[in-house]
């Protein structure tokens, strides 16, 4: 819930995950991003985007990755 009441507009963002022993960055982002104070919302459908990116990236043999979200 929102409550400073600004507008939410759409927008992109970046999306950073700390897996304790990686980082899995997600960048451009489809989100809703307040006007106001910046407070940032995804859809379901991004999220479960987000999660299935996640998912993939997790066994990756690297520290840090870096993609685009691609929707």
């Amino acid at each position: 819930m929102f409550f400073c009441k600004g507008t939410m507009k759409n927008a992109v963002s970046n999306y950073m995950v700390d897996l304790g022993n990686r980082f899995i960055i997600i960048k451009d982002v489809p989100c809703h991003k307040c006007d106001q104070c910046g407070e940032i919302s995804y859809s379901g459908e991004v999220v479960a985007k987000i999660e299935e990116t996640v998912n993939k990236l997790k066994e990756a043999s690297t520290k840090v990755a870096i993609i685009n979200f691609a929707a």
